[in-house]
């Protein structure tokens, strides 16, 4: 009687480890959303897509005209977005790169590709001090010349596009970690300081100056300040409220406030949930500006994109429903990835290998693809 006993045993373990892990598994609700493991497939859920229809505010994305040269790229464009962000086209060292010269053709093409396929088209951005060109790091004048190379930049791009742009990035990244004014940024790896010109010589309310140039030039756009690090800067985030709300008691024409959302898989949910639950209490329009997921945060993990999908899938279905859930339906701006597939995302350079999007290398979707249709139908 014993050995039959024991064979019992043995062969139950199995069936009570499985029953166990499916247990497990059911604790988390959103666990039988997503594959085990992570695979390169044309998703299912395209059967119940594209994103835009997954959605009730706009889902966009970021690109530039290297991508509208790829018709494997501008068919997932015109098929699953119904917005669109101009990429790097609008940084002022790309459309100014010498004093009076204005390149607009690039941006054109970008813009009007977007309204021939009846996207909201959102300009990205009007002032970054990171991307000054040298010859405005080197510019000379007092406060009145340099607030004058700021409103002629501004307003002529902004006229330009007026009635086509429906949204600009005014500002972008102003504040460091700590919640203050950039003054200046060092790159130790260029052992460089890049200085706020705009800060140094026009003080801290030059971001006031620039929305209300923005505001001038076309009082129907809707005006955001765009940032990165609301979900894991606290200082950064409660600088961004105290700024909306300070501009709007002074009538300030700001709009909307952008969360780049730069995230990878070691992200907190609730530092996620915290700011989006902050930044609506300002009642401006949100917008998830510039979203991806890294898979391999250090760049050394050989094994990342891999081990890590899940997690990202369960990220991207997060961020979905939280911004669906938290942010009010009247200040729900939209939802934009920057970039369209893992091949075009800047995440990726021969020193680091990711995969942040939710179509691969080869243009097909992956598990986070459902993952994030799945959080927006919750």
């Amino acid at each position: 009687m014993k050995k039959p006993l024991k064979n019992v045993i043995f062969l139950s373990i199995p069936i009570c480890l499985a029953c166990y892990a499916i247990a497990s598994a059911n604790k988390n609700t959103n666990s039988n959303l997503y594959p085990a493991s992570y695979t390169h497939f044309v998703s299912p859920a395209l059967a119940n897509g594209p994103l835009k229809d997954a959605a009730s505010f706009p889902i966009g994305v970021g690109f530039g005209t290297r991508q509208l040269a790829d018709p494997n790229l501008t068919q997932i464009i015109t098929r699953e977005f119904n917005s669109m962000t101009t990429g790097n086209s609008i940084d002022w060292a790309q459309i100014s790169p010498s004093p009076n010269v204005f390149l607009f053709d690039p941006a054109d093409k970008l813009v009007n590709f977007g309204l021939n396929n009846g996207f909201k088209v959102i300009g990205h951005c009007l002032v970054w001090f990171k991307a000054d060109p040298a010859w405005v790091q080197d510019f000379q004048g007092d406060a009145d010349a340099w607030d004058n190379l700021m409103k002629t930049h501004i307003q002529t791009i902004v006229s330009h596009f007026k009635g086509k742009v429906s949204a600009w990035d005014v500002v972008n990244e102003g504040y460091d970690e700590n919640g203050q004014h950039f003054t200046d940024l060092y790159y130790p790896n260029l052992n460089k300081h890049v200085e706020n010109v705009w800060r140094v010589h026009l003080g801290e309310d030059y971001m006031a100056k620039a929305f209300t140039y923005a505001h001038e030039a076309d009082p129907n756009a809707v005006l955001f300040y765009n940032d990165y690090g609301h979900e894991r800067m606290p200082k950064r985030l409660q600088a961004i409220v105290d700024m909306a709300n300070d501009f709007k008691s002074r009538n300030i024409p700001i709009g909307g406030i952008g969360l780049q959302m730069h995230l990878n898989i070691n992200v907190s949910e609730d530092g996620i949930k915290n700011a989006f639950i902050q930044l609506a209490k300002t009642g401006l329009q949100i917008r998830i500006s510039e979203l991806d997921i890294r898979l391999n945060p250090s760049g050394k993990d050989d094994d990342a994109l891999t081990r890590n999908a899940k997690r990202q899938a369960d990220l991207y279905y997060y961020v979905a429903h939280a911004y669906k859930t938290l942010i009010p339906k009247d200040q729900q701006y939209g939802i934009t990835f920057w970039g369209v597939s893992d091949k075009d995302s800047y995440v990726n350079n021969p020193q680091k290998v990711d995969a942040p999007l939710l179509f691969d290398e080869n243009y097909n979707s992956k598990a986070c693809y459902d993952a994030f249709i799945s959080g927006l139908q919750k």
